[in-house]
C-alpha cells in the first residue's frame, strides 16, 4: 500500500483525512500544517501522496497551498499532490491543476472520493 503526507492547517480535518487513509489500507507517513512544512516534509519522507488544503496560513516560504504545490512540483517532478478545497473555491482548483495537481477532493470530505483518489495515486 502506499505512503501519504496530510497537510491542513486544521488538526481535525488531518484527523479526519487520516481515518479515512488508514481504513483504505495505506500509512500515514507525515502531516504538516501549512506549505513550507510540506515543501521540507517532502524532500525527507518521500511519500507516495500528498493530500494538501489549498488555503492554508501563509509563511515565509509558502503563502497558501498552491505555491507550496508548485515549489515540490518544480523539485520532483513525479510528485502526486491531490489538493483538498471547499465548496466555491473553483479558480483556486483550476489553478493548482494548472500548476501540477493531479485531482482534488473537496471538503467535507466524502471517504469514497478520498478512496477513488488514495487508489489513483498510491
Amino acid at each position: 500500500m502506499g505512503t501519504v503526507m496530510v497537510v491542513d492547517d486544521a488538526s481535525f480535518m488531518r484527523a479526519v483525512l487520516k481515518k479515512i487513509i488508514l481504513q483504505s489500507g495505506h500509512e500515514v507517513i507525515a502531516e504538516a500544517t501549512n506549505g513550507e512544512e510540506a515543501i521540507n516534509q517532502f524532500q525527507n519522507v518521500k511519500p507516495d501522496l500528498v493530500l494538501m488544503d489549498i488555503v492554508m496560513p501563509p509563511t515565509p516560504k509558502a503563502k497558501d497551498g498552491i505555491e507550496a504545490l508548485k515549489q515540490i512540483v518544480t523539485a520532483n517532478p513525479t510528485a502526486k499532490v491531490v489538493m483538498c478545497s471547499s465548496m466555491g473555491q473553483q479558480a483556486l482548483i483550476a489553478e493548482a491543476l494548472k500548476s501540477g495537481a493531479k485531482d482534488f477532493v473537496v471538503k467535507p470530505f466524502q471517504s469514497q472520493k478520498v478512496m477513488e483518489v488514495l487508489s489513483k495515486y498510491c
